[in-house]
């Protein structure tokens, strides 16, 4: 019998890689895309391309517009991208981002009759995100399996995030034993359209400077090297 698991893709270098570890534990990957009134568009076009070359079984993407409650530099165009490395809670953060996009999976999970959520959090890299920490996730966990059909009728639903522990160099060197092309993949927060990252933000310098301590070449495509 087959086993489901729906997937939060962004078409970033961590969620790529989390998408080949859920194939590689022979899971039937549905992946979830948010169209949220980010910066730009190339994510979107980024997790459609990465979905398409993992022959999920669905690639879905929900609109939303979080830019209308702004507070953020990812979806308010007037709060510039950060291009020097910040301390505590970075204005790239989205207020409540990971708990939307992970109830609207919750909700997909149980409509596919998934058990199994994953998404590509970190906390050894960690950027001042509140809802990338191991708390959050297990606490997420408890909740889902008090607020569902699903957990209330003993179908336990289990958050994945196997990247919890792993710097970006561990993730790179996994993701290449798994065959991920990350040239396919994009994580600036101001990509342009075309997906060139910047090379400056603090998301460039965690990408590029994983790539550097795997020891491998960088694929990312830039508009000015970091």
């Amino acid at each position: 019998m087959s086993k489901k698991a729906v997937i939060l893709v962004s078409g970033g270098l961590d969620s790529t890689t989390v998408l080949s570890m859920a194939l590689a534990q022979g899971y039937d990957c549905y992946t979830l895309s948010f169209d949220y009134g980010q910066r730009h568009r190339s994510e979107l076009d980024s997790a459609q391309r990465v979905s398409d070359s993992a022959a999920v079984v669905e690639h879905k993407v929900v609109k939303l517009d979080l830019g209308t409650i702004g507070g953020s530099a990812l979806t308010d165009a007037a709060i510039d991208v950060p291009e020097h490395e910040t301390t505590g809670i970075p204005v790239t953060y989205v207020p409540a981002r990971n708990t939307v996009f992970l109830s609207i999976a919750l909700g997909w999970a149980e409509v596919l009759g998934a058990n199994d959520i994953f998404l590509g959090v970190n906390a050894v890299d960690y950027s001042g995100y509140p809802d990338c920490r191991p708390d959050y996730i297990s606490a997420f966990e408890s909740m889902a399996n008090l607020a569902t059909k699903a957990g209330v009728e003993g179908q336990r639903l289990r958050i994945h995030a196997p990247l919890m522990t792993m710097t970006k160099a561990d993730i790179v060197e996994a993701g290449l034993a798994l065959g991920v092309d990350y040239s396919q993949t994009v994580s600036c927060y101001q990509a342009s359209q075309e997906g060139l990252a910047c090379g400056k933000c603090d998301s460039c310098r965690l990408r590029s400077q994983g790539f550097i301590e795997a020891g491998v070449k960088d694929p990312t495509r830039y508009q000015n090297k970091a």
